[in-house]
């Protein structure tokens, strides 16, 4: 069964999957008031219907064998973990078929928010040091019922994640 390594996120390695900002820690230019800094549109996302802001709790498995795979074909997903760092695996968009030999594990920071693109597959967040991640989900309305392919992995398909 493959092994994948966890590594931090940084742009460069996360570019083909999506985009990730710090909210708690902000950069760059600033609207200013007299007792504000506003960080406008660090990320962005196109939506034609109302978006869901979610909540999901993760528990820390013994192992984090990965059996199943999902993507959204018509939207990015957002993902914000709240008390705890997450690990994501991701994998290029291919059609409707896995190709577990060329996914990727990030460590993301806590608070920061990540855009998984449109066709990318992926699954839950992990949680990187807690028993329990609990984590923001930014979707349009009903995603999971309306636009969430979810596909078991064949046996040989299976990968773990390792953390740092």
């Amino acid at each position: 069964m493959k092994t994948i390594k966890a590594k931090k996120i940084t742009a460069e390695a996360f570019a083909p999957y999506g985009q990730f900002y710090p909210m708690d820690k902000p950069t760059g230019y600033a609207l200013k008031g007299e007792i504000h800094r506003f960080f406008p549109d660090r990320l962005t996302v196109s939506s034609n219907t109302e978006l869901g802001f979610s909540t999901i709790i993760v528990e820390k498995p013994e192992e984090m064998k990965i059996t199943a795979v999902e993507y959204h074909t018509t939207t990015p997903e957002l993902i914000m973990p709240l008390n705890d760092d997450m690990i994501v695996h991701v994998a290029p968009a291919s059609a409707g078929t896995p190709v577990t030999d060329l996914t990727e594990a990030f460590i993301v920071p806590k608070n920061t928010l990540i855009k998984i693109n449109t066709a990318i597959w992926h699954l839950a967040p992990l949680p990187a040091n807690k028993d329990e991640l609990v984590a923001a989900i930014i979707l349009p309305v009903c995603t999971y019922a309306n636009d969430c392919t979810v596909v078991d992995l064949k046996e040989e398909e299976y990968f773990i994640i390792e953390g740092m």
